[in-house]
């Protein structure tokens, strides 16, 4: 019999997987095998919550492989080396895998590729990350042309979505290990993994929420968005599968807010196809900035205030409720994102790399390319930046996107009796009100540690210089 190997990385699911179906039409017997990976564990990149996470992915994978006869096997070490002594054990004719944008998991496959048969097919992305291109080959990088070029491609159907297999046939007596223990989630992580919970959350989000998703997804006080960016992660969830949803929900809706939402929410997988093209055409923005002229950027990286803001006592409640939500949750409403990251770069001048990994050692759903992405638009460094003018107001910011301040008393419940009229800046309390709300400024709850409107001007100056406009 025909064995062929089904290589696991971020594609955790059975249902619209290109990479187990090329297993399994070509060979008879498929072994699902999942490399654990020194490298990318022990990275400064990895986080406790994630790895967490794709444990408890892989634990339930393992239990929808048996439900069909098989299991899933899993080794640890150099994947070159793990999948070539597999080869030679199951004498299998082909390796397939999902092929990946990093440039970690790319020097990886084509060290894997030209030793053994590893086959890489799409799945990742809706498009790959080569097929969006200008007329003369070159990649987009301006999300505008690119969503314009990305929808006049074919667009997926649901009739192309694969369903899991009912069998699948996998040798006995392999030897592999257990799925390492790890922390437990804590409770106020609100993520189940795997890919049947993934499925359900889509399928809520489409009868429900998605739409008003255009309206609601800024307000970090609402639950406006699908909360799937962990699935759509670790591929428990294909990014086909969302795409579907999207465009049969925009097909299917009642009024003209209804296709709004959900248009924009495809609008936003679009970005996400965005950033993992940039990643994919150019790697070097790991690194440094996209563009060249804020390589030079006088960051001033002063760690107090790094501190301040990692564990959410800046003095400015919209930034420290989102990043005790980080904390405690591994996951960040995208406005919160947004607001925190404007604060590290353009208020504190810290460079974004240190806001970039920080995010990756908390996030659940912590992407190379999103993150990447998402920090460089915010420090103005990146593709579609915003201007390095562009400077969000934390407390504007806050009365927008939080007027009822719901957010903000539940992550800092310092404040969760500050009067309305305080609560965005609570810096500007009487005293009598700071003695009645039993919040002192300083003692309970700390004072801003930078003047905004100083730390804007600093920030301008500082981004003029690199450009060599002074």
């Amino acid at each position: 019999m025909i064995t062929t190997i089904w290589w696991i990385r971020r594609d955790l699911r059975l249902a619209d997987n290109r990479a187990l179906d090329g297993a399994l039409e070509a060979g008879e017997q498929v072994v699902p095998v999942f490399v654990l990976d020194p490298d990318l564990l022990s990275s400064p990149y990895a986080g406790d919550k994630r790895i967490a996470f794709l444990y408890d992915g892989l634990r339930a994978l393992d239990a929808d492989l048996r439900d069909r006869g098989s299991s899933l096997l899993l080794r640890r070490g150099d994947p070159r080396e793990v999948l070539a002594a597999l080869t030679r054990e199951l004498d299998a004719a082909a390796i397939y895998a999902e092929a990946d944008v990093s440039p970690y998991a790319r020097r990886r496959d084509a060290a894997v590729e030209a030793a053994l048969p590893l086959h890489l097919v799409d799945g990742l992305t809706i498009h790959p990350p080569d097929a969006v291109h200008k007329a003369d080959g070159a990649p987009y990088v301006v999300y505008s042309y690119y969503s314009r070029s990305w929808k006049s491609l074919p667009l997926p159907q649901a009739g192309e979505l694969t369903e899991a297999p009912d069998t699948i046939h996998t040798p006995g007596e392999l030897e592999g290990i257990a799925v390492p223990n790890s922390p437990t989630l804590p409770g106020s992580v609100p993520f189940v993994a795997g890919e049947r919970e993934g499925r359900r959350r889509l399928e809520a989000f489409v009868e429900g929420a998605i739409e008003a998703y255009a309206d609601r997804r800024d307000r970090v006080d609402l639950d406006g968005t699908s909360c799937l960016s962990p699935y759509l992660r670790f591929g428990m969830l294909s990014a086909r599968r969302a795409a579907v949803a999207a465009l049969e929900a925009k097909e299917s809706a009642g009024s003209a807010a209804a296709r709004s939402g959900a248009q924009t929410w495809l609008d936003e997988l679009i970005w996400r196809e965005f950033y993992s093209s940039i990643l994919y055409h150019f790697p070097e923005v790991r690194q440094h900035a996209f563009r060249e002229t804020y390589r030079d950027v006088p960051w001033e990286n002063d760690p107090d205030a790094f501190a301040a803001w990692q564990t959410g006592r800046t003095g400015y409640p919209i930034v420290d409720a989102a990043m005790r939500q980080l904390e405690a949750t591994g996951w960040m409403h995208n406005r919160a994102r947004m607001i925190v990251a404007s604060f590290l770069t353009k208020d504190l001048l810290i460079d974004w790399r240190w806001g970039e990994r920080h995010f990756m050692q908390h996030l659940i759903d912590g992407d190379p390319a999103a993150n990447n992405g998402g920090w460089q638009w915010s420090a103005g460094t990146g593709t579609d930046a915003a201007p390095y003018f562009r400077i969000f107001n934390p407390v504007l910011q806050g009365q927008k996107h939080d007027p009822e301040a719901a957010y903000i008393r539940r992550w800092v419940p310092e404040l969760a009796h500050v009067d309305d009229r305080y609560v965005h800046k609570p810096w500007t309390m009487p005293d009598a009100a700071q003695e009645g709300s039993g919040c002192r400024i300083g003692a309970d709850y700390p004072a801003p540690i930078i003047d905004h409107s100083e730390a804007r001007q600093r920030t301008l100056a500082a981004y003029r210089r690199a450009r060599g406009d002074d």
